[in-house]
């Protein structure tokens, strides 16, 4: 009697897939919070007050918003693995320059040689999370979207547990200047996998017919980067109209920009209030700040698994991504009590709380490989992603302004607080039904 021959079973090469980018993600926040971590010895050398520091602090994120919708449309054109690959290049070389701005002798030169630097390296990154979403769109099906997201988003957080310690450490030991040259080196090392390890679903020789038939009958859009590479994709000013115009979308790009506020003081001015209001040395602030990031971390994946258990419980969509959404929010705005408290240890336990929240609330990009449309993913993220960072060139100066205005961080953390409250309204009154985005074709009427 002939024996039944078993299907086999799916690969797992997705999840490859997604540590990589996490791996990668973790790199790229490091990258742009090596400031923070060096802010106050940079800001001493450089002669910086608060308002100077807030306007270097925000220089990263203007022209990284400014090439948010450019570099989306360069992603749906060319695909994703081509245009990452560039931008992890370009983003570490840039890095690395940034160490020897201190060796231009004057301080005023070399403070907008740095300005200019990290425009070049908002610019450098601008593809890399409407990639990372778009990676996540073609290999992953619906049910599992929400941890993938989650995975990738939650490495800004790891990035500080396991390089805050390393740059404070560096910084102690070595200046500061060998903290951009350690992480640009190892950005280049991303670049050199990059290529070796990424390829489309059905081209992957690692991704079996059966997991490309798990995650196409999920709903996961499998040939996003052959349908590029075949046909491409050009702009139309209609498609960015229209989603402009989407109510639902607008909700999720005004949460997203109220959730980055928390993001980019975490980011930014995080670690020089640890030392400036709080006391703490620079040395002791690589390490007390893993704290809080850790929370972060294990909020980001607890949230994209309660999200995805939720959906396949048969919760709607819209009630699966939303609940952890407006839980998280609610928690994360708890920041405001560290204005109440003066015990280390107290200031600690807030932060962490109010980054746990911030985590599990961070399901912006999961929401994005739900609605994005199919033939505008790269686009839709950088139009995300624009509103999204808008916080980033926003905070570190209003914050240095603040500052500057009263001499303490009070005022800069309920300004945080706040935002935290305001993201719940956007998601639950502004973003109503989660659902896919179509996009008329060019000349349709709306009637």
């Amino acid at each position: 009697m002939p024996t039944a021959t078993r299907d086999p079973q799916p690969t797992r090469m997705r999840w490859w897939i997604v540590l990589l980018l996490f791996a990668i993600t973790a790199v790229n926040y490091a990258d742009r919070a090596t400031i923070s971590i060096v802010g106050t010895d940079l800001a001493r050398d450089l002669e910086l007050d608060p308002v100077a520091l807030g306007f270097l602090l925000s220089a990263f994120s203007l022209s990284y918003v400014t090439l948010q919708i450019p570099g989306g449309w360069l992603l749906d054109r060319f695909g994703s693995r081509l245009v990452y690959l560039w931008s992890i290049i370009t983003w570490s070389i840039i890095t690395v320059a940034q160490g020897f701005v201190g060796l231009l002798g004057s301080a005023r030169l070399a403070a907008r040689t740095l300005y200019g630097l990290r425009l070049m390296l908002g610019a450098a990154e601008a593809p890399s999370f409407p990639a990372n979403s778009r990676i996540v769109a073609a290999w992953f099906p619906a049910p599992e979207r929400g941890t993938a997201a989650a995975i990738f988003n939650s490495a800004q957080y790891f990035s500080i547990v396991l390089f805050y310690p390393l740059m404070g450490l560096i910084t102690h030991a070595l200046g500061w200047q060998y903290v951009f040259w350690t992480m640009g080196a190892l950005g280049l090392a991303f670049a050199i996998l990059w290529p070796r390890v990424v390829h489309a679903p059905r081209e992957h020789p690692g991704a079996n017919a059966a997991e490309i038939a798990l995650i196409e009958d999920g709903g996961g859009l499998v040939d996003l980067d052959r349908r590029t590479e075949t046909v491409g994709s050009g702009f139309r000013w209609t498609d960015l109209g229209q989603m402009l115009g989407h109510r639902m979308l607008l909700g999720i790009f005004l949460g997203q920009y109220c959730i980055n506020v928390l993001t980019w003081f975490f980011l930014t001015w995080f670690p020089i209030y640890l030392v400036q209001d709080r006391g703490m040395t620079i040395l002791k602030v690589g390490f007390v700040a893993t704290l809080p990031a850790l929370c972060g971390f294990l909020g980001g994946v607890l949230g994209g698994l309660i999200s995805d258990a939720l959906l396949r419980r048969g919760w709607s969509l819209s009630a699966a991504r939303k609940t952890p959404i407006v839980a998280g929010m609610f928690v994360a705005s708890s920041i405001v009590a560290c204005n109440y408290v003066t015990a280390e240890w107290a200031v600690i336990f807030f932060m962490s709380l109010a980054f746990f929240g911030k985590g599990v609330g961070a399901l912006g990009w999961a929401l994005m490989s739900d609605v994005a449309p199919r033939t505008a993913t790269g686009l839709a993220g950088g139009l995300f992603n624009t509103f999204g960072n808008l916080a980033g060139v926003v905070t570190p100066i209003v914050i240095g302004y603040i500052l500057s205005s009263t001499g303490s961080f009070h005022g800069a953390l309920v300004y945080v607080g706040a935002h935290a409250l305001l993201a719940t309204l956007a998601f639950v009154f502004i973003a109503g039904t989660i659902r896919r985005v179509e996009l008329r074709p060019a000349g349709e009427s709306t009637v």
